[in-house]
């Protein structure tokens, strides 16, 4: 109107817009900065629902409104249910346990799990995993027809010896990692336990990679006799990935510490 010098009515009347809308002055209302406060919030804890779903929310919660001003809002602020959504891993607080600790340094963190196979008799054969979250080496791979508390304890016994004490060592919550005879020991020797959550095992990231590799490298071409054989393949396999194989998280160099370069953990 002031750069055409044309009145209201014949604007309104080429743009097709009533002339009540373009007079219509907007009323904001008292809540509305806490309701939109409150929309993004729902938003961001609730990912996957519309603003259907949103307005229910509201409503439960005790605010009075219609979907048709929680979409206004939701339009304004940009919000919007994405097509796919990326999977996220959760680190639960279970006690302080759980909070995913990085390693920073040699003994810092370890951490050990079970893995199963058979002999070619069809009796089963268990291995304990023992690795260095920070240096990535293998520890030790114990391999028994069956491994109870007592056994991991005489296994971490010894490596404390010729390895030294961690400080941290993080495991599932099995009974033989979780039994009060190992955790007492553990306690009274200095060392703190990092039990994850049941069923997450991605809280246990480190050695169920290590586990992964043992399996994909060694367990998936190996038909074991007896369990002696097993031992001294798991064993030579064990060398093979400390001092040969290269770790893509060391730039591409063994995880034995006589080859390590420190600073590059730090970046890995």
């Amino acid at each position: 109107m002031e750069k055409l010098k044309v009145s209201e009515r014949r604007l309104c009347s080429v743009l097709g817009q009533p002339r009540s809308t373009q007079r219509r002055k907007i009323k904001t209302k008292d809540d509305e900065q806490a309701l939109r406060e409150e929309i993004v919030k729902l938003a961001c804890d609730y990912g996957r629902y519309g603003y259907r779903r949103i307005t229910a929310l509201l409503r439960n919660q005790g605010w009075k409104v219609n979907h048709k001003r929680v979409e206004r809002i939701w339009r304004q602020e940009g919000l919007k249910v994405p097509q796919k959504q990326p999977k996220r891993k959760r680190l639960w607080l279970n006690d302080g346990s759980c909070i995913r600790l990085r390693a920073l340094y040699p003994n810092h963190v370890w951490s050990y799990d079970f893995v199963a196979d058979r002999t070619s008799d069809g009796r089963p054969i268990r291995m304990l995993t023992i690795i260095d979250e920070y240096t990535r080496e293998c520890l030790s791979i114990h391999t028994q027809r069956r491994i109870k508390a007592p056994e991991v304890l005489y296994k971490l016994s010894e490596l404390f010896i010729t390895k030294g004490v961690p400080d941290h060592i993080r495991s599932d919550n099995g009974s033989e990692f979780s039994a009060k005879s190992v955790r007492g020991w553990l306690e009274r020797l200095g060392v703190k336990t990092l039990f994850i959550e049941p069923g997450s095992p991605w809280e246990n990231g480190y050695i169920e990679s290590f586990n992964g590799k043992l399996r994909d490298e060694l367990l998936n071409g190996e038909i074991f006799d007896n369990i002696l054989e097993a031992r001294v393949i798991a064993e030579q396999w064990r060398e093979h990935y400390n001092k040969i194989r290269p770790h893509s998280s060391l730039n591409f160099r063994p995880p034995v510490p006589e080859v390590m370069i420190p600073h590059q953990y730090a970046s890995a």
